[in-house]
């Protein structure tokens, strides 16, 4: 029951923050942040329990993004936050976050995981370089038994959701924005298969 408390409370901080860039998508801590790559393998894993066919549509994408739990509340003012890994060869490279901001009418809290699908280069590649977000029209599929093989992929991305608790007026995925943090820019170590890769001068840029 800790990572809902925790997602709360990073929820009310980093949406009151997040405009004048008092959050990071990457947790400063060295334990933290193996923590959640912890917990993003641990949520995939229990993902890929949930519906076997999400296995093979993780094997044919260019790289995927895990959010192992997104804490979404409050009233009048609320939205939601959470941190996660992205995968790509079915290895960590680096770090991510969702900030979703909103005013209206929202009741109650909820606790969701989430997960991002790139089917192409082209779509990992804008996720990476700062120019991803949702918009009105953006839907999430439940994830379930069969519904990953059931999956349509728009402009490249297909996003998945499973509810941990709780029950939210507004489940929109409108205003989601994302920022991706590279894993050297961190201070850890990239996997081995990615070595060559991360010569290049890593940065972070916010996702508009």
């Amino acid at each position: 029951m800790r990572r809902p408390f925790i997602a709360f409370a990073s929820l009310f901080v980093c949406v009151a923050l997040f405009g004048s860039g008092g959050c990071s998508s990457v947790p400063k801590d060295p334990k933290e942040r193996a923590a959640l790559q912890t917990d993003a393998d641990k949520t995939l894993t229990e993902l890929k329990q949930s519906d076997p066919s999400l296995e093979s549509v993780l094997g044919d994408s260019a790289g995927y993004a895990v959010f192992p739990t997104i804490g979404k509340g409050g009233l009048i003012i609320g939205g939601g936050y959470g941190r996660g890994a992205l995968y790509e060869a079915g290895k960590i490279t680096g770090y991510t976050d969702m900030t979703q901001a909103a005013i209206g009418a929202l009741i109650g809290g909820q606790s969701f995981t989430e997960l991002l699908v790139f089917k192409s280069p082209d779509a990992l590649k804008k996720f990476k370089a700062g120019d991803f977000s949702f918009g009105a029209h953006a839907s999430a599929i439940a994830l379930n038994k069969g519904a990953a093989a059931e999956s349509s992929f728009k402009d490249g991305v297909a996003i998945f959701t499973r509810a941990n608790q709780g029950l939210m007026a507004d489940a929109s995925l409108n205003g989601q924005k994302f920022r991706y943090t590279e894993l050297s820019a961190a201070g850890d170590e990239p996997a081995e298969a990615d070595v060559a890769s991360s010569r290049a001068e890593p940065t972070t840029r916010p996702v508009d």
